[in-house]
């Protein structure tokens, strides 16, 4: 494995920063950073054959935007953390890939994933109910089982289990299988852990070990279902990851202040970050 990158597509939260109608300090900030879409972002690696391969986290309702602003003209596989609408409802935009692939695209769930997303796009998944041809996405989907860990191109990726208030969803953790070339930076270990409020007993022994995490922070108010700032440095502290970056940030949470007063070793995400 070489030329490894996660790529960073989104930091913000389902509303995305700047926020419509607002004219808070964030929204009106000059400093790029600010500028927040909806949280995901795509591993991008050349896999042992020299295949080069990008496989996406979440499909933000900012797919295509991001698609076209970090260069993406593949996608071999789909992992989903839940199906709530700001990691979801970028679905439709991935037939772009097939066309440029010509082939079909892996999709990798939990079954309450799966179920809401052929309710929301029965075009995509009962295409042959559709009243005219479309242009739609080609997709062969699997179900994921919590800690059951599988292996994409040489990347070993293992669901894991988080609460999002009360529902349960997945965080991913992500291992080359394959060693990645002599000499070359990688963020393997790595774990994508977005819309978390708390982390299950179970969930913590797969979270030591990591060069990399990602993971929320909404904000520095109590919500019931995300991470303030302060539990999620807490969190950050005991899982002692090499690197930490937040994500899936609101517009309450400024760039430069609130960068600066992170512990060292913890800094918040941007779009377009690459590490």
């Amino acid at each position: 494995m070489r030329d490894v990158k996660c790529i960073v597509l989104g930091t913000g939260t389902s509303a995305g920063v700047p926020a419509i109608g607002c004219e808070c300090e964030v929204c009106r900030s000059d400093d790029p950073r600010d500028v927040r879409t909806r949280t995901s972002a795509a591993l991008r690696f050349t896999d042992r054959d020299g295949g080069v391969r990008t496989i996406l986290i979440d499909t933000s309702p900012d797919l295509r935007q991001q698609a076209l602003r970090e260069g993406l003209t593949r996608c071999d596989a789909i992992v989903f953390t839940h199906h709530h609408v700001d990691h979801v409802f970028g679905l439709d935009e991935v037939r772009r890939f097939n066309a440029v692939m010509q082939a079909p695209i892996d999709l990798y769930a939990e079954e309450r994933t799966l179920e809401n997303l052929h309710r929301v796009y029965p075009h995509i998944f009962e295409a042959e109910k559709n009243i005219n041809p479309s242009f739609v996405a080609t997709l062969r989907p699997h179900r994921l089982n919590c800690f059951q860990p599988f292996v994409l191109h040489g990347l070993r990726i293992t669901p894991l289990r988080l609460l999002h208030g009360r529902l349960p969803i997945l965080g991913y953790r992500f291992d080359a299988e394959d060693p990645v070339e002599s000499g070359e930076e990688s963020p393997f270990p790595m774990a994508w852990c977005t819309d978390v409020s708390s982390i299950p007993p179970e969930t913590w022994p797969h979270l030591r070990g990591l060069r990399t995490l990602f993971l929320d922070l909404l904000r520095h108010r109590s919500h019931p279902t995300h991470f303030t700032r302060d539990q999620a440095v807490r969190a950050a502290s005991e899982i002692g990851a090499e690197r930490t970056w937040f994500i899936h940030m609101a517009h309450e949470i400024s760039h430069a202040r609130d960068d600066a007063e992170l512990p060292p070793g913890m800094a918040l995400a941007w779009d377009g970050l690459r590490c």
